[in-house]
């Protein structure tokens, strides 16, 4: 009888509250407060557990109370929201104001973090109790909590980021704020595990998790990426050390190689140990990983720029250690300025380089021996050793395939390159040099090249027919003598004509040469990796010629548009070629031209050096001795077969 009357009491209930809940729902201004809802759910909630759920027919079925607060509950999360963002900011604002202390003696975290998470705890601890027994409608309210849960530690990790450049320089509090920003990342998972993680959220309630995990991990990149401002200085200064020992080493010195290597790196590895010793003391495992990384990234960049290929303050030191021929001495001071302009306008230029320019402006710029190369080497594969520290630090995967790591490798054995290799690799990878001369073009060259293989021993030569100058954009007080000089330039040409320079014209701005020359190509290389390098100038007895412009043609392109057969073997175009004040290199090709500069007894490298890294001035002046001198206007590269 009692089961019974329960019974038609739930469902006299029933039919009375839901749609009663449903107007209140529907209204724009309740009578209620939200709270004052969320109690009636707790009481409905009470008396179906108390005396409906043992009710027969009521026993398999899903109650529908929860659907009748469900606009409520809803309402309290959003309620909630506002409440948590307040409480976050307060949180943070107290925490600031002590200095980021740690919340305790063990923890490395700060208050703000437990007062956050405090929060959302409590808020979730209610939504437990609430016991929902219909699992679409506690799918929804997870659902919500969980957008709760990514606003607020967003919010928390946005503010930390905008205010953590402020800490840089305080190593502790910076670390302590990183830490922060991890405990929210185990917090979080502890949470969703509490949620019912894996086993049985929804996939959209797992994504947003999944999702705001990443995020915070992401800002603890960004924040680790920050603070390697801190880091830099006293790596910097410890390779340097690094760098004066290496350069105290002979290259025929009789001590053991591996000696030598530790030798060089004791500065370094002596900072990493006082330094990482503390970082171990005061950052959460995952944050000193970070730092290990940014540290990383840090040594490898430093030893690339620093050691491997030091910055240049100027660029005129370049060529201190090439063998100039005497009747080039003219020259020297014009090509070092236009090499000056080049790298100043094409390298990358911040401040750390600047830096380390200032250090090394006093110094004769030193290139590695092959020893040192061979020192440089084990010095790498300890300090990668001390990094992955036997499994405990950073993954060997990490380390082998980090740009810095692979680009310093890179950079290093070009040392151990030949020239014609390395001139090899320029042709092939410096595609666009003469891109300033389609956007600012000071004249154009007709030109006619032919290129024929031999059909019985192979070998490859180049005719090239020099018709006229056109356009020449020149300024000048005294007589105007243009001519123009052909270069080859590619590997296996040592012992081969690589130059021609047809006969200057005397007050012509637009000349005819009609002048033919034939280069013979290195016996087993294909004409893909030559290219025709071409330059005006206005001959100037006495002294350096100056440049009025330069433009590049190679032979792949020459090949590509006539041969059909796909051979590569014969090409002829005739075409103009735009001449522009300089030539384009990306990193790449000023890192082989500046290793070719410190070959001083390498004919091919010094010429190679000149050719690539000449440039015209940007003033007008004609009287100047960089080179000169006109106002430019832009023109469009003209070639056609």
């Amino acid at each position: 009888m009692g089961l019974i009357s329960a019974y038609c009491m739930w469902t006299r209930l029933s039919d009375d509250l839901a749609p009663a809940l449903e107007q209140h729902a529907n209204m724009s201004n309740r009578y209620c407060k939200t709270s004052d809802y969320m109690n009636l759910c707790f009481k409905v909630k009470w008396f179906y557990n108390t005396h409906i759920s043992e009710v027969p027919e009521l026993k398999n079925v899903v109650p529908g109370y929860p659907s009748w607060f469900e606009p409520f509950v809803m309402q309290w999360l959003n309620e909630n929201d506002e409440i948590s963002m307040d409480f976050l900011r307060n949180a943070y604002q107290r925490d600031k104001k002590d200095g980021f202390h740690r919340s305790s003696g063990q923890a490395l975290f700060s208050n703000s973090v437990v007062d956050v998470f405090t929060q959302l705890n409590q808020c979730f601890d209610i939504m437990k109790k609430l016991e929902c027994p219909d699992p679409v409608v506690n799918d929804r309210f997870l659902n919500r909590f969980s957008q709760t849960v990514g606003k607020v530690l967003l919010t928390y990790a946005e503010v930390v980021k905008a205010d953590f450049g402020h800490w840089v320089e305080s190593r502790e509090t910076a670390c302590i704020l990183m830490n922060n920003i991890q405990q929210c990342r185990v917090q979080l998972e502890k949470v969703y595990e509490s949620m019912g993680g894996d086993r049985s959220l929804k996939e959209d309630t797992k994504m947003v998790m999944h999702d705001l995990q990443q995020m915070l991990n992401d800002a603890i990149d960004v924040m680790a990426e920050k603070y390697s401002v801190a880091l830099k200085p006293p790596v910097v200064n410890k390779v340097m050390e690094v760098n004066k020992l290496l350069h105290q080493v002979s290259s025929n010195s009789k001590a053991n190689i591996e000696s030598e290597a530790d030798l060089i790196l004791r500065p370094l590895m002596d900072h990493f140990e006082s330094s990482l010793s503390i970082y171990a003391d005061v950052c959460e495992k995952t944050v000193l990983k970070r730092i290990l990384k940014e540290l990383w990234k840090i040594t490898m960049y430093t030893f690339e720029k620093q050691v491997v290929l030091p910055p240049v303050s100027d660029p005129s030191a370049l060529f201190l250690n090439l063998s100039i021929p005497s009747n080039a001495t003219a020259k020297l001071t014009s090509v070092s300025q236009t090499l000056l302009s080049n790298v100043s306008s094409q390298l990358p230029n911040n401040k750390l380089l600047q830096e380390m320019s200032k250090e090394t402006s006093n110094m004769t710029l030193k290139n590695l021996n092959q020893r040192h190369c061979q020192i440089m080497g084990i010095a790498l594969d300890a300090i990668k050793s001390y990094f992955h520290a036997g499994g405990s630090g950073l993954k060997n995967s990490y380390l082998e395939k980090s740009p810095e790591f692979l680009s310093l490798q890179h950079a290093l054995s070009l040392y151990t390159q030949s020239t014609d290799t390395l001139i090899k690799n320029f042709v092939n990878t410096q595609k666009s040099q003469d891109k300033p001369a389609v956007e600012d073009s000071v004249g154009e060259l007709s030109i006619q090249v032919d290129l024929f293989r031999h059909p019985s021993h192979g070998e490859h030569k180049v005719t090239v027919s020099i018709l006229s100058a056109s356009n020449l954009k020149w300024v000048t007080n005294g007589t105007f003598r243009p001519f123009v000089e052909v270069y080859i330039v590619g590997p296996l040409l040592a012992d081969k004509k690589r130059k021609f320079a047809t006969k200057s014209k005397t007050g012509v701005w637009s000349p005819t040469f009609n002048e033919t020359v034939t280069f013979m190509l290195g016996a087993g290389s294909e004409p893909e990796s030559y290219e025709l390098h071409m330059c005006a100038k206005d001959y100037c007895f006495g002294r350096a010629d100056r440049l009025i412009g330069l433009t590049v043609l190679q032979l792949r392109d020459l090949t590509a548009s006539t041969d059909t057969l796909g051979l590569g073997t014969s090409g002829a175009c005739a075409c103009w070629c735009a001449l522009g004040r300089r030539l384009q290199l990306d990193e790449s090709g000023w890192t082989i031209l500046r290793i070719l500069s410190q070959r001083p007894s390498d004919e091919v490298a010094r010429e190679f050096v000149r050719l690539k890294s000449e440039s015209r001035g940007n003033d007008d002046s004609g009287s100047s001795t960089t080179g000169t001198n006109t106002a430019s206007a832009p023109s469009t590269l003209r070639r056609s077969k």
